[in-house]
């Protein structure tokens, strides 16, 4: 494993004298809006350092923990790529949409009026453990060189193979009809899009994905990051 020296978070107070071009780490909130290499866009700007990267993509309408690598430390990403993820949302049952989240419309799907907590408790049980998971045409992957969301985009869809992935941990918060708010520990590839879209499926309904955050990566915490505003303030750089 690649040595990691120190993390940068909102408790260091002082940056000034911080060589971003040499390779550093950063803990960043990532609002929801803005795409995870918009941030780093903004990220390179704000240091004045063109070798900006990141360790693992959030979907835009996403929020949360992002950890930014600079210089020399992008060699090192690999080693939070690799760590199990947790989040928090909300799954919204009853509708359904190509992106299974709100990013394209959604078309609603009658919920069957049997749906209580038992059978909430008993579909999020299938999903703990290994189990395999078909990505999603909305997404980064490439399949023979061609991003699944640019094929998407253009009303294609093209055979996925089911990758094994593992669910460390998802916990049932609250459930207020049609939403569920859940806590999900996972390894690295989850989508959780498409355990929204199945959990509706196994309720004999539909389901997406209406809000979510990346609270950790590993031992990393979403607490312990700047936002781009404050991270800016750093810099006499305001945030646009």
């Amino acid at each position: 494993m690649k040595s990691i020296s120190r993390i940068i978070t909102n408790q260091t107070v002082d940056l000034s004298d911080t060589d971003f071009s040499e390779g550093e780490i950063i803990l960043i909130d990532k609002p929801s809006g803005p795409t995870s290499f918009q941030i780093v866009n903004k990220i390179r700007k704000i240091i004045d350092v063109k070798k900006v990267g990141h360790s693992g993509t959030l979907d835009p309408k996403a929020s949360g923990l992002l950890i930014i690598c600079t210089g020399r430390k992008t060699k090192v990403m690999d080693n939070f790529i690799n760590l199990n993820k947790t989040y928090s949302g909300i799954i919204r049952l009853g509708l359904t949409s190509p992106s299974m989240d709100l990013e394209t419309e959604c078309s609603a799907v009658s919920l069957p009026e049997d749906i209580d907590e038992k059978k909430i408790f008993e579909v999020r049980d299938f999903f703990l453990g290994e189990i395999e998971q078909t990505p999603p045409m909305y997404s980064a992957v490439k399949i023979n060189g061609k991003k699944l969301y640019n094929l998407a985009r253009k009303g294609r869809t093209i055979e996925r193979e089911s990758r094994k992935i593992f669910i460390e941990r998802f916990d049932i918060n609250n459930i207020e009809l049609p939403d569920i708010h859940f806590t999900i520990t996972c390894s690295k590839g989850t989508f959780i899009r498409v355990i929204a879209d199945d959990f509706g499926k196994k309720l004999n309904t539909a389901g997406i994905l209406t809000e979510l955050r990346r609270l950790r990566i590993g031992d990393y915490r979403v607490e312990d990051a700047f936002t781009i505003n404050d991270f800016s303030k750093q810099f006499s750089v305001k945030f646009a």
